[in-house]
């Protein structure tokens, strides 16, 4: 299959549901070979079905908790053998708990920066060494704009302490990664509609819409194409020069004071 990612092997991490699937699908259809990975057994499975009767190419691993490094290591190791090698890591997988400062739990702080920030950890630390032996490679870790401001509509305090970490993991393996040829970017979206989201954004409560979608420059909410796509380019040769990158996938909205 010809594409933008032709022969490419990317890894692509939480393909059971939301912006996952859209990106093994987008990836495959681009020509990359795609390995991926789920905690949802089922919905890794389903993802697999859909790329290969679209006529894509992949293998997934379902039932991966990437919060333990064992797990990670072996799904990596496992996908790198695959394909025979690895150029993309493409880390999307995560899952978080939100609530108030003072009401969020201390088991939900450190259950969220398992799941959004040690898990990028464990897959990078895993095909790191991958990276080095294929002559290099791009590691695209998915971030938020909750990193980069204070969110008014909903308590993010774990959420956006575990995407700030993402962001400042990248800065260094950027500058680890660059003498072997290893790029790595972040993309920081904003709302993004998701099966998760969906219901919320169908009928948004009026905080959410004053404070979040009636101040969008661009209008609309986004969608899980509008990330992806930022994906694919930065998965490929067109981006060979650009690493330690943040792209902000907001529409516009994170501008405004």
């Amino acid at each position: 299959m010809a594409g933008r990612l032709a022969g490419k092997v990317a890894l692509i991490t939480g393909i059971g549901a939301g912006m996952g699937v859209t990106a093994a699908t987008v990836f495959a259809a681009e020509g990359a070979k795609v390995a991926g990975c789920d905690l949802d057994e089922a919905g890794a499975a389903r993802t697999v079905e859909t790329v290969r009767a679209a006529g894509g190419e992949i293998t997934a691993m379902g039932g991966v908790d990437l919060g333990d490094p064992a797990q990670a290591r072996a799904w990596v190791d496992a996908a790198v053998a695959a394909y025979d090698g690895i150029d993309v890591l493409y880390n999307n997988a995560s899952t978080q708990r939100f609530g108030a400062l003072d009401e969020l739990r201390v088991e939900d702080w450190d259950f969220t920066m398992r799941n959004e920030l040690d898990l990028v950890y464990y897959t990078v630390r895993a095909a790191w060494l991958h990276l080095k032996r294929h002559g290099g490679g791009s590691i695209i870790n998915v971030g938020s704009i909750a990193a980069l401001r204070g969110v008014e509509f909903m308590p993010q305090n774990a959420h956006s302490a575990a995407k700030g970490g993402v962001i400042a993991l990248t800065l260094q393996l950027v500058v680890e990664g660059g003498p072997y040829g290893i790029r790595a970017n972040v993309i920081s979206p904003g709302l993004i509609e998701t099966p998760n989201t969906a219901p919320l954004l169908a009928d948004p409560p009026e905080r959410l819409r004053r404070l979040v979608l009636d101040r969008i420059p661009l209008a609309r909410h986004g969608r899980p194409e509008d990330v992806v796509n930022a994906a694919v380019f930065l998965a490929s040769d067109e981006s060979s020069w650009i690493s330690g990158s943040n792209i902000v996938i907001d529409g516009g909205g994170s501008v405004l004071g």
